[in-house]
């Protein structure tokens, strides 16, 4: 295996840094990996805006992830505070959320979920001068009790040392703190005052906002489990599949660039253009290296890992590093296969051989000879192997003798 490896890794480097079997000048080396760096860039630019054509799980159920905290949080408050996020802190030239959740779609194949835009309508009708006002004066009331707590927490540092400087006999032009003593503990009785007083008036005022009739009809709708349960299997499927269909256009963006560079190096390789064969055997390369990457990328968050996740979980719990023993055998199998199928159809050389000597064609480097040459004039391979039956001169790398049709032994090839 690993000779097959290094051979086929040989023949790569030997295409990519020869012209009609002459090595290249270090100039043209460092025009062409210039041009191999530009183009490898534009075409990862190419792979990440094509992989975002289709709708994202996020973009087609937007309202998920908030309906979901919602249903986690187990806070008194969380009705409040899931009417406050339909709220905007600044609703001038802001769109409707369901008109900003529909903006997903623009660009991108797939649609928004129905359920999504029906919670950004029920948030739509929330949204009115009335209840921002509401809420503007449960901010300014709850910014005023932060305010007076943090107060109330810099006396209270200060209050003892203030007590012992009064035991002491110490001026109050020598104290180190910002109040006395006494005054500290007016102060301090009456901000709690103040607390006390607007502590309930933000819940009158957080009770007022609840029991709006827009807020009572958003609230029994984000209540109802099975809109949820609809919403959360969509994204869960959405998430699933999300990977493959991303590897799916990139393949549809590398598949016709490297049948256009096979096509234009096979051209080259047939009418001898040394130099458009070099470029389109780099490009070939070129277009394989993203390819690769991007098929190791699925494997590893795609729908084939998260299948492998769910058997290990459903046999073995949380050994979930088992997966990594599964990638470990996994992967050489698969890279075992793609050697397999170039050594068999791309590399393998009774294929090459047969197609040359049907062209004229040394079996080697595939240039033109004539009938009559024994050896290539181009690259000096012998292009005749003795027949073990006949013992005539037959071609290398044929399955049969040209004389008496014997096979040949791969060893005498």
């Amino acid at each position: 295996m690993f000779a097959r490896i290094r051979q086929i890794l040989s023949q790569i480097f030997s295409k990519s840094r020869t012209i009609n079997n002459e090595p290249l000048n270090k100039v043209s080396l460092v025009v062409i990996i210039i041009i191999d760096i530009f183009i490898l860039i534009n075409v990862f630019t190419g792979l990440d805006d094509i992989s975002r054509w289709h709708i994202s799980p996020t973009g087609a159920y937007p309202c998920y992830s908030e309906w979901q905290n919602y249903q986690t949080k187990t806070t008194k408050d969380k009705d409040y505070d899931i009417v406050r996020l339909s709220l905007p802190y600044n609703p001038n030239n802001q769109l409707s959320f369901q008109r900003n959740y529909q903006q997903a779609e623009v660009g991108h194949l797939g649609k928004v979920s129905k359920t999504c835009l029906q919670y950004a309508d029920y948030k739509d009708k929330l949204n009115n001068p009335e209840k921002q006002e509401i809420t503007k004066t449960i901010d300014q009331k709850q910014a005023k009790i932060s305010r007076l707590e943090q107060t109330n927490s810099t006396i209270k540092s200060q209050y003892d040392s203030t007590l012992l400087e009064k035991i002491a006999g110490q001026g109050r032009e020598q104290s180190i703190n910002q109040v006395s003593a006494e005054k500290a503990k007016q102060t301090l009785e009456e901000n709690n005052r103040q607390i006390s007083t607007l502590k309930p008036e933000i819940s009158t005022f957080k009770n007022e906002l609840l029991t709006k009739p827009e807020s009572i009809s958003f609230l029994a709708f984000i209540k109802d489990t099975n809109q949820f349960r609809e919403v959360e299997k969509g994204y869960q499927q959405a998430s699933f599949w999300y990977p493959s269909i991303q590897l799916g256009f990139q393949s549809l963006f590398l598949l016709p660039l490297i049948l256009i560079a096979l096509s234009v190096h096979n051209f080259a390789q047939r009418r001898r253009y040394g130099l458009v064969s070099l470029i389109s055997w780099h490009l070939l390369v070129i277009f394989f290296i993203p390819l690769i990457v991007k098929i190791f990328e699925f494997l590893q968050i795609g729908a084939i890992f998260k299948f492998f996740f769910e058997i290990i979980s459903a046999l073995f719990g949380g050994l979930l590093f088992l997966i990594n023993y599964i990638y470990i055998l996994l992967i050489p199998i698969i890279g075992f296969g793609i050697i397999q199928f170039f050594q068999k159809f791309v590399f393998n050389a009774k294929v090459q051989a047969a197609s040359r000597v049907q062209k004229s064609r040394c079996v080697n480097c595939a240039k033109k000879i004539r009938d009559i040459d024994t050896y290539c004039p181009h690259c000096g391979y012998y292009q005749y192997v003795e027949c073990q039956n006949c013992h005539n001169l037959t071609y290398k790398h044929l399955s049969y003798c040209k004389h008496c049709g014997t096979a040949q032994n791969s060893s005498n090839l």
